[in-house]
């Protein structure tokens, strides 16, 4: 929608500016005169020719909507109105995509939208699970409090979501400095030492040759071998995108030696934790546990979730198909049908998510402080292997000339 400037004037005398997205100019005086104010200037804001261009704009990241959420929050506990409330905080917005978002939210919930309606518009930084917990918050009248659950919820899921990329990180940049390092050796130092060998007309031992024939088809393909890697990862992505891929994909990462028990442990998290505070802010049980599965990040467990989500309209047992699906430790199932049948499934899901937090956290440090020496044998492994490889030749021309 277009971007007006404005100028006008409250009923108090005190002169106003600002901007306002909206369809036409009729719309921005509609807009004006529900605050109180009276325009005196309206002007169709000139478009940057950047505006369209998403790599231009800043990005709207989690914090930004964690701080939000929880201001919000704070606000509407006071007691200011939530249009208002938008009001306040687009103002001291430093991020203009944030900025802009949250005065279109507010033009929408002026409008006659709901909050969580206008919320759909922006699915990419609100996502069903925010989008639901609002909509819950609006029917029950306690939006302050869910506001402030999803605040917490949303740092909770952030941190673990930290923790995992920083085990994950570490080993993919070692490896990755490894085959850049491999790469400038088999181009650049190896054909040196090929030259050398070549004018003394010595026979090459076996781990020498293997070396050299390495570095000739590395030099001589670079570029296929390059392109190759970028063509398996689009290819990997493109499976991946396809119900059945992803579903072998993640069958095949839970069976994962080490790996695999760490992901189990985070998608029980993401999962306890989800349905927990949903079933906290009033979300009907279906419709939480539909969210909850979207949000558990393994298809294999979202496919479970979802087996427990018809056996529930079924009239069974949450604790009974979770059983079945043979996904979730024993004790997690447990626990759920004690707070099922005392009434505080919620409270029950929430102490889950928090063991397992701890359990996600020990598994891993000790994951990282694994792998550490693993890279490092690797590392010292592959390299030391090519420069013996390289020196053989060398000591035996040496042990040649010695004993002449």
């Amino acid at each position: 929608m277009p971007v007006y400037t404005w100028e006008g004037t409250l009923i108090t005398g005190e002169k106003k500016k600002g901007e306002l997205e909206a369809a036409d100019e009729r719309v921005v005086h509609i807009l004006l005169r529900r605050q109180r104010i009276k325009p005196s200037k309206i002007r169709l804001k000139s478009k940057n020719i950047f505006a369209d261009i998403t790599i231009f704009k800043p990005r709207v990241n989690a914090k930004d909507v964690v701080i939000f959420t929880r201001q919000l929050a704070t606000m509407i506990n006071a007691g200011l109105p939530l249009v208002q409330g938008f009001d306040a905080l687009a103002e001291q917005q430093e991020n203009k995509t944030f900025k802009a978002m949250l005065q279109d939210i507010k033009a929408e919930v002026e409008g006659g939208s709901t909050f969580a309606e206008a919320l759909k518009k922006y699915p990419k930084q609100f996502d069903t699970l925010y989008i639901n917990m609002v909509a819950a918050g609006e029917i029950s009248g306690t939006l302050d409090e869910v506001m402030r659950r999803l605040a917490a919820y949303m740092e909770k899921a952030q941190r673990l979501r930290r923790k995992v990329k920083g085990a994950l990180t570490y080993p993919i940049t070692v490896l990755g400095i490894a085959a850049l390092v491999l790469s400038i050796i088999l181009i650049f130092v190896i054909p040196v030492f090929q030259k050398l060998f070549a004018e003394s007309g010595q026979a090459l031992p076996l781990p020498t040759q293997m070396v050299i024939s390495l570095s000739m088809f590395v030099k001589s393909y670079f570029i296929v071998i390059i392109a190759g890697c970028i063509l398996l990862s689009f290819l990997f992505k493109k499976f991946h995108s396809t119900s059945k891929g992803r579903f072998l994909i993640d069958r095949s990462l839970l069976r994962l030696p080490i790996f695999g028990p760490l992901l189990k442990k985070v998608a029980v998290s993401k999962f306890t934790r989800t349905l927990g505070t949903l079933i906290n802010s009033g979300v009907p049980i279906i419709d939480a546990l539909n969210v909850a599965a979207g949000t558990a990040g393994n298809k294999i467990v979202e496919d479970a979730i979802y087996k427990v989500r018809t056996s529930i309209s079924e009239g069974r047992t949450i604790a009974q198909p979770l059983r079945e699906a043979d996904i979730f430790p024993n004790m997690v199932v447990q626990m759920i049908s004690i707070g099922e049948t005392t009434g505080a499934l919620d409270h029950m899901l929430n102490k889950i998510a928090d063991f397992y937090d701890e359990e996600v956290d020990t598994a891993v440090d000790a994951l990282t402080s694994m792998i550490e020496p693993l890279m490092i044998v690797f590392l010292g492994g592959t390299i030391g292997s090519i420069i013996i490889a390289m020196y053989l030749p060398i000591f035996k021309m040496a042990s040649v000339v010695g004993g002449s």
